[in-house]
């Protein structure tokens, strides 16, 4: 019964050596990274990227800008149920846990849980379910339960026994702002996240996080030349220590560099009105390989394998279980 989903967990080092794991989706950031010829050395730089950037931001008893690392993990989480009387199991999301080590004293702290994030579930929603929408009505449409059942998982598996005796705190998720949306600054200004920025409307990534019971709110970190989208929880400024805050923007920071040079690694920084663009042109290469063409088109086809392997054959079920599940809890 759907009552009785549960998740598993497992862990996977993001460093120099590594290859994705067999349930990985092909398209994440970081098997997009560990590919071809210089898969070590993309990875390498990129480390080194996150490295630096954590130690900029974190400069008090720093001098040398070199006093802290960060370990990466890929978590990967399955869904796990019974179904027709056998057991089923589904990969559903991939998020980064990070620990931050202090070299000078051998402290560990633990990172925040989530950064980047990635889900089968969402590649059906963004391409299935909305081609088909668009198809049926003949323009752009967006369903009124689109991403009901994403969200109501993800929010299940937050209230999980496997995520809370793991994760003390709730994620936070950071990505890209939106190119469709215009952002204007404000006068608020953390000493950490930066000066904040916001907008007059939700894109339709802000809602889909909306319905995963996840709050945003927009930053331009010191050194930055566009804000991030966090998505969190709780109170972002004040649930979260500096060095936690720090560990999420180095390392977000650093694969929207890699992602997006033409918002992230732009040669001028965002003015008080900004809209990104990935049309601009006047940006800096990382020379880390990274292929969007491929990740587009690698998207669709895992978007038809969750459709084949876990949305169709579950269908009744999935259904009965997304219409009686609580309300949202925002």
């Amino acid at each position: 019964m759907a009552d009785d989903f549960t998740f598993s967990i497992s862990r996977t080092p993001f460093n120099e050596d590594y290859s994705p794991a067999e349930g990985s989706r092909i398209t994440t950031n970081f098997a997009n990274l560990a590919r071809g010829e210089h898969r070590q050395e993309n990875l390498r730089n990129a480390l080194t990227m996150i490295r630096r950037r954590f130690n900029d931001l974190a400069s008090w008893d720093n001098p040398d800008r070199d006093r802290y690392t960060l370990e990466l993990e890929i978590v990967s989480v399955q869904i796990e149920f019974t179904a027709e009387g056998t057991d089923q199991q589904f990969p559903l999301f991939e998020v980064l846990d990070i620990q931050i080590v202090d070299q000078l004293n051998g402290v560990r702290h633990q990172g925040i849980v989530g950064n980047n994030f990635s889900s089968y579930v969402r590649d059906f929603d963004f391409s299935v379910v909305l081609p088909a929408a668009a198809a049926e009505s003949g323009k752009p449409t967006v369903p009124e339960d689109f991403g009901d059942l994403h969200g109501k998982l993800f929010q299940q598996f937050l209230d999980s026994p496997a995520c809370q005796e793991r994760f003390p705190q709730p994620p936070v998720v950071c990505i890209s702002v939106s190119t469709s949306k215009t952002y204007r600054r404000t006068e608020n200004h953390h000493p950490v996240l930066g000066v904040e920025y916001q907008q007059d409307e939700f894109s339709l990534t802000d809602a889909y996080f909306a319905k995963m019971g996840l709050q945003v709110r927009y930053f331009m970190p010191r050194g930055s030349v566009a804000p991030l989208a966090f998505y969190f929880r709780g109170d972002l400024l004040n649930d979260y220590s500096n060095l936690q805050l720090i560990g999420t923007i180095s390392t977000m920071e650093t694969f929207q560099k890699i992602y997006r040079p033409e918002i992230y690694n732009a040669n001028c920084a965002a003015a008080h009105v900004y809209q990104p663009s990935l049309g601009e042109q006047d940006y800096s290469r990382t020379h880390i390989d990274y292929d969007r063409v491929e990740r587009s088109q690698l998207a669709i086809t895992q978007a038809k394998y969750t459709e084949e392997h876990f949305i169709t054959p579950h269908k009744d079920l999935l259904d009965q279980w997304t219409a009686k599940y609580p309300a949202l809890v925002n």
